[in-house]
């Protein structure tokens, strides 16, 4: 059963697009409400297209009060795919604010 969810995962991600991108999805508590200004995509790694590995990489970040990330761990994706997330989303700049704030960002991977 398992190996045949997978399967349709994979198939539907297949046919969703291609490339390598920043999910936008409804916002949810975990989620940070400020809003990026510049998002550096992720190099999608060599190996994990070789193996045709696809997926989404949720880091959870903190961002400090003059936009720039303080601090980033990833909290769940593929590990082959997580070093790339959380490389790119430490040089992402947010939009600054009063005080700092964190939430989680979402890096979907998927083949070209």
């Amino acid at each position: 059963m398992y190996v045949r969810k997978t399967a349709v995962l994979f198939a539907v991600l297949a046919v969703a697009g291609s490339g390598v991108g920043i999910c936008a999805q409804q916002a949810t508590p975990n989620d940070i409400v400020r809003r990026a200004k510049i998002k550096v995509a992720p190099v999608y790694p060599e190996l994990a297209r070789k193996m045709n590995i696809t997926g989404t990489v949720k880091v959870q970040v903190v961002v400090a009060p003059n936009g720039s990330v303080k601090d980033a761990k990833v909290i769940g994706g593929h590990p082959l795919l997580a070093t790339a997330a959380l490389d790119a989303v430490k040089k992402w700049k947010f939009e600054p604010a009063s005080a700092e704030s964190s939430g989680v960002v979402e890096i979907k991977f998927e083949p070209q």
